[in-house]
């Protein structure tokens, strides 16, 4: 084993060896501590197994590549790998779920590498395989290596053309050297489908621009939701002159217009017409609250418009030129734009990022035409409220929006085909949510759909079949059964850029497309479909585009229903644990156990921790309960900073606080917690 690449620290003394021949490692297990004028730094095992060796002590100085011991990856003594926590996803992605293909960017040149190779060093070039010339796919040997006890090929990095081989054959050669050098401008010509577009779709042959545009950019971002203005700032920042082109009004895209804002703003009064409805029940009655629909709609106007408005503002100072209307790629380096006040323009660009987000999916079988019906932007107009309210879509926007409805006095019944509400969590930690809900609506009906909605003077009426098939009369129904990528509305096919049968545009983890100029991110490159792991996204590739070796390397993407209760989770699942057959413990605090809880009169909720068997690492998290949203952020950072259960059970937290469960779930897995009496870990 070798010290990995520690950027430009040399002669870096070690202080802690914590190894010795015998031990048993895992993979990412630390086993020497180094210690520069800078930081301290970790060295990780590169695989699980046996120490054989140490080649350092205390006081030894290092740099990359230098050896410092001898790991047996095979034999009795090898523990099985442990599951490492790389991203949202635990278990592999169905096949038609985009992802986000080659860890690798593409460049003009490239250098190809030799990978990781364990405890082999020196290890000699047997057979080139390659020349200057040939053209490679990302997954093509090139050079052929043989160790003492294996014959390895080492592929291609990613597509491209042989530009010069930098070894020969009986050179010796160890992890990080390098190979061969790829010119890779002809990649996209190259390059097999990425993740999420299918074998039998082909890159798309982009259409010639036939005159030079009316505005020119060094970086067009075709989309202003939060990953699109985040992309345009950031690459403004960086040195771009940058055309920023959006259908909306007002800068903020769908999130700050339609969603994420208003819907928060509008939940916000929903919990303050519960609560004061709860403490009735503690001698503390204010009556029924009287509703101003036009009033609550102006106030949660201005809500957004403070936030749009800044935006505007820095937008301005950042010299972004922002063009209202809709775009469409007419080549690979021009967008014509459908103006919002009428007429069209172009802009020519030297790179582009498309944003372009995502609309809420319509079904065939239901009048979308009839005002009744409304999508997640309809029911935020709030234009009354209905007696009876149909929530079609147990997930998270339609609980939230039957929240709303629900505490201003509508009659909501929920329909979700699923066995569960909010599918993608795990069951216990939507229970209590269920519960909850359960008991103040007029039905939540699972493993039901609705088959048939007619329109009709006196309501709409839906057929409901699940375990019987009824029908039920409604003043108005709200669609929340998902949202579909606008990978299709910009004319991507112009630009050669693959866009495949759902609608998603693949990309790898600098955000690029097929073709290397124009990058793609947010709803329309694939789940999770989430407003902050757009706007990541739109930093990774507004610094790519200035030449930065920038990645979307999130080990976890929280998510969060702001419902009553809330619900939170990030990390891997119990389902996907299960699944995976991955070896994990759990640690939970019920709430009715929480000083804080009991106090707010709160107690339904917990908080639920799921550790890496073997190492301890908190490896997942779930929240229920009020401020769950908020709770969540702490376990995704100890998910990333790879904290295990001491980390966080000696962490102190403040007293009373909902904050103080996380820490007592971690003491519940470790079998220190003492404010319940639970039995001791074996």
């Amino acid at each position: 084993m070798c010290i990995p690449d520690i950027g430009d620290f040399a002669d870096v003394p070690v202080i802690e060896v914590h190894v010795a021949p015998g031990d048993v490692v895992a993979a990412e297990d630390p086993v020497l501590t180094l210690e520069s004028d800078k930081a301290t730094m970790d060295i990780p095992a590169p695989a699980a197994g046996t120490v054989e060796e140490v080649l350092v002590q205390v006081g030894s100085r290092v740099a990359t590549g230098d050896l410092v011991l001898r790991l047996a990856t095979t034999g009795a003594g090898a523990p099985s790998p442990t599951h490492p926590v790389t991203h949202e996803d635990a278990v592999p992605a169905p096949v038609d779920r985009p992802g986000y293909g080659s860890a690798a960017g593409v460049y003009d040149r490239v250098e190809v590498t030799v990978p990781d190779l364990g405890d082999f060093t020196d290890v000699p070039v047997t057979e080139v395989l390659v020349g200057p010339g040939d053209r490679v796919g990302p997954h093509d040997p090139v050079v052929t290596l043989e160790s003492d006890k294996a014959v390895m090929e080492i592929p291609a990095s990613q597509p491209g053309t042989v530009e010069e081989v930098a070894v020969r054959v009986g050179d010796r050669v160890r992890a990080g050297s390098i190979l061969l050098f790829l010119r890779t401008e002809d990649a996209a010509a190259v390059a097999p489908p990425r993740s999420g577009a299918t074998a039998g779709t082909p890159a798309p042959a982009p259409a010639t621009a036939s005159r030079p545009g009316d505005v020119r950019a060094d970086v067009l971002v075709l989309g202003a939701g939060p990953g699109g203005y985040t992309a345009a700032f950031r690459a403004a920042d960086l040195g771009k002159a940058v055309v920023l082109v959006d259908r909306w009004p007002a800068l903020g895209g769908v999130c700050l217009n339609v969603g994420c804002i208003p819907s928060k703003a509008l939940l916000h009064a929903a919990k303050v017409i519960a609560e004061t409805r709860e403490m009735a029940e503690h001698g503390l009655s204010f009556g029924e609250p009287s509703v101003d629909v036009d009033a609550l709609r102006r106030w949660k106007d201005t809500v957004v418009g403070r936030l749009t408005g800044g935006l505007t503002g820095l937008a301005r100072q950042r010299k972004v030129t922002v063009v209202r209307g809709s775009g469409r790629f007419t080549s690979p380096n021009q967008v014509q734009v459908e103006l919002a006040d009428g007429g069209t323009t172009t802009v020519d660009f030297e790179q582009a990022i498309i944003a372009a987000g995502s609309e809420p999916v319509r079904l065939p079988f239901i009048p979308h035409d009839d005002p009744r019906v409304m999508d997640s932007t309809g029911a935020l107009e709030l234009v009354d409220v209905p007696q009876r309210l149909l929530v079609l879509g147990g997930g998270i926007i339609g609980l939230e929006m039957a929240t709303v409805y629900h505490q201003l006095g509508a009659e909501v019944t929920v329909v979700e085909l699923m066995d569960q509400i909010i599918p993608g969590a795990d069951r216990d930690l939507v229970q209590p949510l269920h519960q909850q809900i359960s008991k103040a609506y007029a039905g939540v009906h699972l493993k039901t759909k609705v088959t048939a909605v007619e329109a009709r003077p006196e309501g709409l009426v839906a057929t409901l079949e699940g375990d019987t098939s009824t029908t039920a009369t409604f003043d108005r129904m709200l669609v929340a059964v998902g949202r579909r990528p606008n990978g299709p509305a910009v004319g991507a096919e112009e630009a050669g850029v693959v866009v495949d049968e759902r609608g998603f545009v693949p990309v790898d983890k600098q955000m690029r497309t097929n073709v290397p100029h124009v990058f793609a991110i947010g709803d329309v490159v694939g789940q999770p479909m989430l407003a902050h792991k757009a706007t990541h996204e739109g930093k990774v590739a507004a610094e790519v585009t200035a030449g930065q070796n920038s990645y979307f390397d999130a080990r976890v993407i929280p998510s969060v229903a702001y419902t009553d209760p809330e619900v939170a989770w990030v990390g891997v699942t119990e389902n996907e644990a299960r699944a995976a057959g991955i070896a994990y413990g759990k640690g939970v605090f019920p709430w009715a156990a929480s000083g804080r809880a009991l106090s707010i009169g709160r107690d339904e909720g917990f908080t639920k921790l799921l550790f890496d068997e073997a190492s301890h690492r908190v490896i997942g998290a779930g929240v229920v309960g009020p401020s769950a949203g908020e709770l969540i952020a702490e376990l995704g950072l100890a998910i990333e900073m790879g904290a295990d259960a001491a980390d966080i059970g000696l962490t102190i937290h403040a007293h009373p606080t909902l904050s103080e469960t996380v820490g007592m779930a971690a003491e519940a897995f470790e079998g220190t917690l003492t404010d319940l009496y639970l039995p001791k870990r074996r």
